[in-house]
C-alpha cells in the first residue's frame, strides 16, 4: 500500500488553501483547509444529502436526473472554493459510484462542469486516506497501532497501521447507514423489530472479524460525527446503546431540533449506530471520534504533493 506523507515531512503551506469534494453515498461534502504547521486548518465545509445510494438501490446504474442534480451540487461547491482561493483541489468518489454501471457518466458530466476528473476511490484507497485523516488529526499522540473504523452511506472500511508506517491492514465492508436505514428503518420512530433486524445484518457482516492487535480505535464518518452530541467523544457499547434509545423514542424531526442535528441524519443514524456497535463488540474496545477522515487525508495528500513529499 502506499505510504503516507512522512509525519515530519513540511507540509506547511501558509495562506494556501486546498479543497476536496467527497461525493458519497449519503451526502456530499466540501473541505477546504490550510495546512500549517503539519496540521490542518478549516476554512470553509458544506454539505449536502443527496443519497446517490439509495438511487441505485435498484441496479440500474445511477439514473439521468440523478447524474444532473449530483453534477450542479458539485459544481456549486466547486465554485465556492475556488472563490475563497483554492487552486489545488480533488474530488473523489466513494462505494456508490465505485459500484455504479454508468459511474463513467458521472464523472464525464462533473468533469465537464468543473473542469476536474472525479477520482474513484477503490475500497483500499478510501480506507487508507480515511486513515491518513483521522490518525493526523488525533488530540493526543497514540503509541502502538490505530484503528481507523470510517462508516459510510454504502460501505464501512477498518484500517489498522501506525502514524509513521501508514495503513498494514485493511478491509472493505458493502454496508454503511444509508444502506441498512433503506432496506430495515421504515418507521418513525424505528420500530424494535426494525433494529433488531438492522443489528442482525450489522452483526453478521462483522462476526469472526480479525484485525492485527488495536492499541486505539478511532471512528470517522457522518454517523460518527452526528454520534458526539448524542453519546458523547467515547462510543462504548453503553453510550451506543443509549444513543440507540434516544433515536428510537422520539421522532425524527424532535431528535434532530434537540440536538442541532440535520433531520435526514438522524433518520440514518440509527443504523450508524448499530455497525458501529457491532464493530465495537467485534473488536473488544470503545471507538473514540475522531476529528478527520477521508476529506482531511485528501488534503493532507494534496499538500504533501505540492510540497513534493
Amino acid at each position: 500500500m502506499t505510504a503516507p506523507p512522512e509525519a515530519d515531512a513540511p507540509l506547511d503551506h501558509g495562506d494556501v488553501p486546498f479543497g476536496c469534494v467527497d461525493i458519497g453515498s449519503n451526502t456530499t461534502r466540501l473541505l477546504v483547509a490550510r495546512v500549517e504547521e503539519g496540521r490542518l486548518r478549516e476554512l470553509m465545509t458544506q454539505r449536502a444529502y443527496t443519497r446517490l445510494g439509495k438511487a441505485l438501490r435498484g441496479g440500474n446504474g445511477i439514473p439521468t436526473e440523478k447524474i444532473a442534480s449530483e453534477t450542479d451540487v458539485v459544481a456549486t461547491q466547486v465554485r465556492h472554493a475556488r472563490e475563497i482561493g483554492v487552486e489545488r483541489m480533488t474530488i473523489v468518489a466513494t462505494a456508490a459510484i465505485r459500484k455504479a454501471a454508468n459511474r463513467d457518466d458521472l464523472v464525464r458530466s462533473i468533469e465537464e462542469a468543473t473542469g476536474l476528473t472525479p477520482r474513484v476511490l477503490t475500497d483500499e484507497e478510501e480506507a487508507r486516506l480515511a486513515f491518513l485523516g483521522a490518525s493526523r488529526t488525533l488530540t493526543s499522540p497514540v503509541e502502538g497501532s490505530l484503528a481507523v473504523v470510517d462508516v459510510g452511506g454504502g460501505s464501512t472500511e477498518i484500517a489498522v497501521g501506525t502514524l509513521e508506517g501508514g495503513v498494514e491492514w485493511s478491509e472493505s465492508f458493502s454496508v454503511g447507514s444509508g444502506f441498512l436505514a433503506d432496506a430495515y428503518l421504515h418507521s418513525d420512530p424505528p420500530a424494535v423489530r426494525e433494529l433488531n433486524a438492522v443489528r442482525q445484518h450489522a452483526s453478521g457482516c462483522f462476526e469472526g472479524l480479525v484485525t492485527p492487535p488495536i492499541e486505539r480505535a478511532v471512528a470517522s464518518g457522518g454517523s460518527a460525527t452526528a454520534l458526539r452530541r448524542l453519546a458523547g467523544a467515547e462510543l462504548s457499547h453503553d453510550a451506543l446503546e443509549r444513543a440507540i434509545r434516544v433515536l428510537a423514542t422520539a421522532p425524527a424531526a424532535e431528535v434532530a431540533e434537540r440536538f442541532e442535528l440535520d433531520i435526514e441524519r438522524v433518520r440514518l443514524l440509527p443504523a450508524g449506530v448499530l455497525i458501529l456497535e457491532a464493530i465495537t463488540d467485534s473488536i473488544g474496545q470503545a471507538l473514540k471520534i475522531g476529528n478527520g477522515g477521508l476529506r482531511e487525508g485528501c488534503i493532507i495528500e494534496l499538500a504533501a504533493e505540492e510540497a513534493g513529499v
